[in-house]
């Protein structure tokens, strides 16, 4: 049962939305190769903020994605596309379908 997500907000600096749009792309190969990772969304939240909402069964899972492949590259390419650090929060999943 899916029990545990992260929710990331990102803020591209003006002129870097379509390279984290692509930079978002090129992670679903990544994250293809996570088992603990149960699904991943890329999203636009209008035209100047974007998202990723992931699922997983256990914290394990979690803990693996946050210290992962996608995580690290996202980390190094924070202070060229994005304007303020990505917001990590970590939920609990209650109800899902």
């Amino acid at each position: 049962m899916i029990k545990k997500g992260l929710m990331v907000r990102l803020t591209p600096k003006p002129g870097k939305e379509k390279e984290v749009e692509d930079f978002l792309n090129s992670g679903l190969a990544i994250v293809m190769e996570e088992p603990g990772t149960i699904t991943w969304y890329a999203v636009k939240i209008g035209n100047s903020e974007f998202g990723i909402f992931d699922t997983f069964e256990k914290d394990e899972g979690r803990k693996a994605h946050l210290s992962g492949k996608l995580a690290e590259a996202l980390m190094a390419k924070a202070p060229e596309l994005l304007s303020k650090d990505p917001v990590i929060e970590q939920v609990d999943i209650i109800a899902s379908k």
